[in-house]
């Protein structure tokens, strides 16, 4: 079982607002600024953090986006003509520190974060704006294959956090379900449906993707049925 490492802390902060992404212009809240001092976390998000796309960045249930710092070097092996660029903050997290992967963070994960009390809801799921940010195809792909995405916490209780702020995990509604094993479940090309639905039970798990597994249990059970007859 992987437990989360003792004493992390908070290596950095990130918010920001929006920038422009290559030549065809779009908008994207992917470029975040260092914080330096304490900030205010609340329902949305930290204080200052803005999103370009509100339907698919931000709101209660993507309030703070975690991202691992070792997860950068296993990018630039990947990339390594990037390797420079490969840095914390550069995809567009909120919180970096060491020590916290998708190996041993679980969905409904619940830790106290200075003065914060956040909720591990759902993995950030990669999309084409990574290419874009770093102007190198395949990025995305690779981010996803490797179960290297990150994950989204809602805010349970707002408050003040800082850089060097412990990450203490204080409950686990999960023991089966890290971050990996549930990218392990919905990229299986046949999964069983046990295991969608003990997912799907997971208290914490973000109610869109609760009802994008229910609505794959029952497409399943329809093809199933409909082969059978």
């Amino acid at each position: 079982m992987n437990r989360p490492a003792e004493d992390v802390v908070v290596d950095a902060l990130f918010a920001g607002g929006i920038g422009i992404l290559g030549e065809e212009g779009h908008r994207s809240g992917i470029f975040k600024r260092r914080i330096e001092g304490e900030v205010q976390v609340l329902a949305e998000g930290i204080a200052g953090d803005e999103h370009a796309d509100r339907r698919v960045h931000g709101g209660p249930e993507k309030a703070v986006h975690h991202f691992a710092a070792e997860n950068y070097a296993r990018l630039a092996s990947f990339f390594p003509q990037i390797a420079g660029a490969l840095v914390p903050g550069s995809l567009g997290e909120n919180i970096s520190t060491s020590g916290l992967t998708e190996r041993n963070v679980h969905i409904g994960d619940v830790y106290r974060v200075g003065g914060v009390t956040l909720q591990v809801s759902q993995p950030r799921s990669p999309c084409w704006k990574i290419n874009h940010r770093f102007s190198t195809e395949g990025m995305s792909l690779v981010v996803a294959r490797e179960r290297i995405t990150g994950w989204y916490y809602r805010v349970i209780e707002a408050g003040t956090i800082r850089p060097g702020d412990r990450m203490q995990l204080i409950e686990r509604t999960s023991e089966r379900f890290s971050i990996e094993q549930l990218w392990n479940v919905q990229s299986a090309h046949s999964p069983r449906i046990e295991d969608m639905l003990a997912l799907i039970a997971v208290a914490g798990l973000a109610q869109d993707w609760k009802a994008r597994l229910t609505e794959r249990v029952r497409w399943i059970r329809e093809r199933r049925q409909a082969t059978s007859g």
